[in-house]
């Protein structure tokens, strides 16, 4: 179980976004330190939906975790979380080109699933970079089950998936396996 929210323990989630062709079918997750996990296909998207999307689920997921980890390898869904998303809403959602935000509705889920945790009394989620495909242990497993939510998306099923709904949870302790379909297709 994730950390009650009095604990002064820090959990640590990996989220990953994958995408078969870009835009193309994607697929989000999150997976946390204790096998726990979440994910989502998303039947047309983008890499960077499905970024955002596993983001956003681990945010909105552990929303009573008080020292929340969130590790990325998207520079791309960090950098929108922690610098961007506030500077478009500033600019009546434009960028700072003037073209519209992309992916806005996102953000603006993110926005509202951050200012929760203000309201709360907990403290900013704390999001750190790692590098993808580089064998970081949580990440190479929310790669994995957002690669599987692609290929689910591929099928023309966009449905989430969870531990916190019936399915299993994972053993993180080794890395998961690679099969030639688990093989992220990426931008």
């Amino acid at each position: 179980m994730p950390v009650s929210p009095a604990s002064e323990s820090e959990y640590t989630v990996a989220t990953d976004g994958a995408c078969k062709g870009n835009p193309g079918p994607a697929g989000w997750a999150w997976v946390g330190e204790d096998g726990e996990w979440a994910a989502g296909s998303v039947v047309k998207g983008t890499n960077n939906i499905g970024e955002l999307l596993g983001l956003l689920r681990a945010l909105q997921h552990h929303a009573d975790v008080a020292h929340l980890r969130i590790q990325a390898d998207s520079k791309y869904a960090i950098d929108t979380y922690e610098s961007w998303m506030d500077g478009h809403r500033r600019r009546g959602w434009k960028t700072s080109t003037g073209a519209p935000t992309k992916n806005r509705e996102l953000l603006e889920l993110l926005i509202e699933a951050r200012d929760a945790r203000k309201a709360a009394g907990l403290p900013p989620a704390v999001l750190e970079h790692v590098r993808g495909h580089a064998g970081h242990l949580l990440n190479s497993w929310a790669d994995n089950r957002a690669v599987r939510a692609s290929l689910r998306a591929a099928e023309g099923v966009a449905h989430e998936w969870s531990s916190r709904a019936g399915q299993d949870r994972l053993d993180v302790s080794e890395m998961p396996p690679r099969s030639a379909e688990d093989k992220p297709q990426r931008r």
